[in-house]
């Protein structure tokens, strides 16, 4: 693998064909073999991976630090004083279970790796490799080099493997470069904070990009790491299992043409904040939870279902002209799917009686007229696990159902034997399997399955896109998608609805889920979909503008004549 003259980190594949991948050869840079959870699950990853394989372990030796003068030590102790004591008492009386941060021992998990110890050149921020140990590095061959530890890297070591050294940077660093991570997003007041997995080059937070994911921005920092953290735990196999499945001159000509937007940074390089800037931020933050408390006392957050009737079959666009099915205070409705039959109107929803209690949601049916009369919500479909967002679908003449079953690690289907109410199991369409939301497809003769996947334990449920197709939809053997997850972003990933066409194009609805869960609605614009790709982008969206009231609106279904979408408002509870 060459680097282009002229252009810093541009990989080139040249004289590689896919036919000489073997496993990838993968050497880990790190300073300590106790690493944080995470990053210890990041390196199982790798292991446990029919790709790839951690060959080298490139270990920083540690030297003898010079001695401070007293003054210096107090000032570099006191400069940031504010923001330590913060993070302290945060991880004190905020538990995160799993714990992103838990220290593990990484030796069980190297295996028979190589150990090289290297001493650094060290400069201000900079740490430099001894070309002595360059060469000794040079000797294994590495395909790619995790930087785990080190400080910034400069020099040979940029060019010591194949394919470059991998390096995540938990931020967005469009906005925010530096650290420390997540913190700005967090005390700004920002719903999104991103993630980069990208190749180092000399360019600080400037390498190419493999890899960028959004997730949702949370009210503790040390919560909004945590989530944020464990999502990042597959970025690399992921990477890996694709270079190893496409070969490096088509996964770097993917790589190309992800990098070719100009892009500019014109932030500043955030560090930990000091002393008066942190003060303020603090107290803006105190402000604004202050005020949900005492909002608290006064209302309660609720789920409700809102409607709309046309003269003609189709989607209804004017949202403030919605009417509003609102239950009682001791329950909400939420994930509405219409379906007409015979000249009548059914709506199949999420119901959770005394929400925040140990009761688990079922799913229930209604009737509605054209007047706006409703019947008695009946169940239809109750379990010992929570039960949400009804998908509906016809497949050969009969009427079929994929609740939201992630609770039971599954993706359940029910055919229904006696409608509206009866409703038999047909079998599971994946199994163990963190699953939320499934949407079913039928184009091009498959069947396409959407859903949001949660692939390591303490990542968000709302954040990435797994996409499965099979030829049959009963006992099919269900192929995920080689581009998993197809989306990565809390912005857009998580479904909110059917696909539906419109002016004869199709269209997938989804939730922005920044800021809190199912905040609002987009309508996307499906691009290519196939067993090799998929695009999509958003042409429009739903966000809760539209009443004082209203707080959020995370799905959006029709049939017939008659539209649906749920919102969050905000009542008071006496």
């Amino acid at each position: 693998m060459t680097v282009a003259h002229g252009e810093p980190g541009r990989f080139s594949a040249a004289g590689i064909n896919k036919k000489d991948m073997n496993k990838i050869r993968v050497g880990l840079l790190l300073e300590d073999f106790e690493q944080s959870a995470w990053a210890c699950t990041m390196v199982r990853n790798i292991q446990e991976s029919a790709s790839a394989e951690v060959v080298l372990v490139i270990k920083k030796e540690t030297q003898e630090k010079k001695k401070s003068s007293p003054w210096s030590f107090i000032r570099e102790k006191s400069t940031n004083f504010f923001y330590k004591v913060y993070v302290k008492l945060e991880n004190r009386f905020t538990k995160n279970k799993p714990d992103a941060f838990a220290p593990m021992d990484l030796r069980p998990l190297i295996g028979t790796a190589a150990i090289i110890p290297v001493q650094c050149i060290e400069k201000k921020f900079s740490d430099y490799i001894r070309e002595e140990d360059l060469a000794v590095i040079r000797q294994h061959k590495p395909d790619v080099l995790i930087r785990m530890g080190f400080r910034i890297l400069r020099g040979g070591i940029l060019q010591a493997a194949r394919y470059g050294i991998w390096s995540y940077h938990h931020g967005d660093n469009f906005r925010y470069r530096g650290g420390p991570n997540g913190f700005w997003e967090v005390f700004k007041g920002e719903k999104e904070v991103g993630a980069v997995l990208q190749i180092l080059t000399e360019d600080l937070d400037g390498g190419q990009i493999l890899f960028r994911s959004w997730s949702g921005v949370e009210a503790k920092l040390n919560s909004t790491q945590n989530t944020t953290f464990w999502k990042t735990a597959t970025f690399i196999s992921r990477k890996l299992n694709e270079l190893h499945r496409l070969g490096p001159d088509e996964f770097f000509r993917r790589v190309e043409q992800l990098n070719q937007p100009l892009t500019m940074y014109s932030g500043r390089n955030y560090t930990m904040p000091k002393g008066g800037e942190f003060i303020r931020l603090f107290c803006k933050k105190i402000l604004k939870a202050v005020k949900r408390k005492m909002d608290r006392l006064i209302y309660k957050e609720q789920w409700i279902l809102l409607y709309a009737f046309q003269d003609k079959p189709g989607i209804a666009k004017s949202i403030f002209r919605y009417k509003r099915l609102q239950p009682s205070l001791d329950k909400y409705w939420a994930d509405p799917f219409p379906y007409y039959r015979d000249g009548r109107y059914y709506i199949f929803f999420e119901e959770v009686p005394n929400p925040g209690a140990d009761e688990v949601g079922h799913i229930s049916v209604m009737e509605i007229k054209k007047n706006g009369e409703v019947s008695e919500p009946v169940i239809v479909l109750k379990k010992d696990y929570h039960l949400s967002y009804p998908f509906l679908f016809e497949h050969n003449g009969e009427l079929y159902m994929i609740p939201e079953t992630s609770q039971h690690s599954t993706v359940e289907l029910y055919k229904c034997t006696g409608f509206p109410t009866t409703w038999e199991f047909a079998g599971n369409l994946l199994e163990n399997i963190k699953a939320t939301d499934s949407t079913l497809l039928y184009k091009d003769g498959k069947y396409w399955l959407f859903a949001t996947v949660c692939e390591t334990a303490g990542a968000s449920m709302s954040e990435e896109l797994f996409l499965f197709h099979a030829d049959e939809l009963i006992g099919g053997n269900w192929q995920p998608h080689p581009g998993n997850p197809v989306i990565s972003d809390v912005r857009s990933a998580r479904p909110a609805g059917a696909f539906f066409t419109y002016n004869g194009k199709l269209y997938r609805p989804s939730q922005d889920c920044a800021g809190r869960y199912g905040f609002a609605t987009n309508i996307n614009e499906v691009l290519e979909l196939n067993e090799h790709s998929y695009r999509e982008q958003r042409v429009t969206r739903v966000s809760p503008d539209w009443a004082k009231d209203v707080l959020a609106t995370h799905t959006l279904t029709f049939s017939h004549d008659l539209t649906m979408i749920d919102a969050i408002v905000k009542r008071r509870k006496w």
